[in-house]
């Protein structure tokens, strides 16, 4: 055989093999047992947001019948992303995975939703929206604070935690209801005087401490009435505004909590009160006493 037509051979045996690696899936498609179906799978909740990252994930509930090909999530600032748009690869061994989002813009609303692929085709979980955060603001003891605009307010997303006035005057801590009954003493607690709740809720302070004026960074100060009027009043009023504030997912509200969609970014906590008695109650109740509102920026 000459030399020419064992090249030719040889190019065509190289060009078979790659026609069938490259087809193997599109045969399976094309051959697929009736059962298989494009795979079924939920998105996880938006958590860790910052200035330009995020963390996301997704649980497929089924492969379909076949092996997965690829997953991760995919997001966008169009409300129905898709593996068009900026995606991760994740690892779908365990069929939960979890997504590192990156290279996001400052104060932007995104979408997102899971996605997973298999030979029948690509499915696609529920697309979730979230707002990354805007300025950093610090306290006096040095806590760093996450903010976002909602309109023309700028709010802190955290609730505060420092334990000093931002003239430096001490604020006391006072764990014994009998105590926190004295009106002449500015003080502060957390919640069930159980302090692995200050980096979640913060901390609870009595009506002194709030009304001195000087418990927030200077240039932010306690919202007012007015100022939670025209946050609701922007959001659409008191029956849907809540839904916007709250904080998605079941991590620190009650289950079932499917009205929150958390999409102004603020990510209300129930951090609960405390009474003139000091009595603690209802870590459903909002401790608005404790989320700060930057002054006018009209």
């Amino acid at each position: 055989m000459k030399k020419k037509d064992k090249f030719w051979i040889y190019l065509l045996a190289i060009s078979g093999i790659c026609t069938m690696l490259l087809t193997s899936c599109e045969k399976d498609f094309n051959n697929q047992d009736p059962s298989e179906q494009i795979p079924t799978l939920q998105t996880t909740e938006v958590t860790s947001v910052t200035q330009s990252t995020a963390i996301c994930g997704g649980n497929i509930t089924s492969d379909g019948g076949t092996k997965i090909l690829s997953c991760g999530v995919c997001w966008s600032t169009n409300k129905y992303p898709s593996i068009a748009d900026s995606r991760t690869s994740d690892d779908s061994g365990g069929r939960s995975f979890i997504s590192n989002i990156s290279d996001l813009s400052m104060e932007t609303t995104y979408y997102v939703r899971a996605y997973a692929k298999n030979c029948a085709g690509i499915g696609y979980g529920k697309v979730i929206s979230f707002k990354t955060r805007g300025e950093t603001v610090s306290d006096i003891d040095g806590n760093v604070y996450n903010t976002v605009t909602i309109g023309t307010q700028v709010w802190m997303v955290e609730n505060l935690k420092t334990t000093k006035l931002n003239d430096a005057t001490a604020i006391t801590l006072i764990t014994d209801n009998y105590f926190w009954t004295n009106e002449n003493i500015m003080m502060y607690c957390w919640y069930n005087n159980d302090k692995t709740k200050y980096n979640d809720y913060g901390v609870l302070y009595n009506w002194l401490a709030v009304e001195s004026g000087k418990l927030c960074p200077i240039g932010w100060h306690v919202p007012t009435y007015s100022d939670w009027i025209t946050l609701v009043n922007y959001l659409g009023g008191d029956s849907i505004a809540g839904s916007k504030l709250k904080e998605t997912g079941t991590t620190h509200w009650n289950s079932p909590n499917t009205d929150a969609t958390n999409e102004t970014g603020f990510t209300a906590l129930p951090g609960g009160m405390r009474s003139s008695i000091g009595t603690f109650s209802g870590s459903v109740h909002i401790s608005v006493s404790i989320a700060c509102k930057k002054f006018s920026i009209n």
